[in-house]
Formats: C-alpha cells, sequence, structure tokens
C-alpha cells in the first residue's frame, strides 16, 4: 500500500504544498513572535527557513548566505533588545548604575512577562541611580523612564527585523535562488 502512495505521480507536489504550509506557518508565528515576549519569533523564522530547506532541498531555493544574512539579524537583534534599556537610560542622563540596574532589572523581568519585560528595566535603573548613585528621585526617576523607552524601542526594532527576515527569506526562495 505504501509503495502506491509514494509511487502516485502528484506525490512530490503534495510534499511540497504540505512544505511550503507548514514554512508559513513557521513564519506566521515568527512574526507573532516579535511582538509577543513569550515567543522566541526571529529564532522560528530562522527554524522555518530551516525546515524549508530540509524539506525540500535543492527545490527549496533557500541559498547558503541566507542563513548566515538571517542568523546575523538574530544575532543583532537580541544584542540590541539586550543593551536597549541600558542605552535609553543612559541616553535620559542616567549613570552607569542605572544602565547596570536597567540590565538586571530586564534578566528579572523576564520572570514576570509581560509586563515584566518594560516594568523590570525601569525599576530596576530607578533602584540602582537612588541606591547606588545616590541620585535624587527625580533625576533616578528620569534614569527609569529613559530605561522603558529604550525597551520599547527595542521591541519596534524586533518587529522591523522580523518583517525584513521573512521578507529577505522569500524573495530569496520566490525571485532569486
Amino acid at each position: 500500500m505504501w509503495e502506491e502512495i509514494v509511487g502516485w505521480e502528484g506525490w512530490d507536489e503534495v510534499g511540497a504544498a504540505g512544505a511550503w504550509l507548514i514554512t508559513l506557518c513557521l513564519l506566521v508565528i515568527g512574526l507573532a513572535g516579535s511582538v509577543l515576549p513569550v515567543i522566541p519569533g526571529h529564532l522560528i523564522i530562522v527554524m522555518a527557513a530551516a525546515f524549508h530547506w530540509f524539506a525540500l532541498r535543492e527545490e527549496s531555493g533557500v541559498e547558503w548566505w541566507t542563513f548566515v544574512v538571517l542568523i546575523g539579524l538574530l544575532a543583532a537583534s537580541q544584542a540590541y533588545e539586550f543593551v536597549s534599556g541600558a542605552a535609553g537610560s543612559r541616553w535620559f542622563g542616567g549613570t552607569k548604575w542605572g544602565a547596570i540596574g536597567a540590565i538586571l532589572g530586564a534578566f528579572a523581568g523576564i520572570f514576570f512577562l509581560p509586563l515584566g519585560l518594560i516594568l523590570g528595566p525601569l525599576i530596576g535603573a530607578f533602584a540602582f541611580e537612588a541606591l547606588f548613585a545616590k541620585q535624587e528621585i527625580r533625576q533616578a526617576a528620569t534614569s527609569g523612564m529613559g530605561s522603558a523607552v529604550g525597551t520599547v524601542s527595542s521591541l519596534v526594532v524586533k518587529v522591523m527585523v522580523g518583517v525584513v527576515m521573512v521578507v529577505w527569506f522569500l524573495v530569496d526562495v520566490l525571485f532569486i535562488g
């Protein structure tokens, strides 16, 4: 029976359609993960490209350099997300203590999703400015708000990078490869 199924002339088209369906679903989940903090969106987009290549091999249209670009964008986005709260704190006049507090607050905020991702750096920068840098409440609050602004900017960057990753993959597969 299996030989008859696999020997069917339309089997290749069904397999390709199934691979495309799974790839597109992974790409949509990856884009959603660019916004939702509990889903590793950019990693899922890279996994979609890898799945597409493994499922269709030569017919996939995925070039090796696409993986380099996608992984580079993933790494750059993660690095930006990691330092954005600290950079925002410094941009708003915070000290190195505010930046350290923002980074530690971002780590602590992971355990209190989704609000912890914004409140963690804000509270961390504020607390470190007040406790260690001996800043007045107003300056500590300004540093904390800066870390929140930096964190929100990282969400915007994550969405833009996610869209660029999906477009890059689709252009490679549909027009170049």
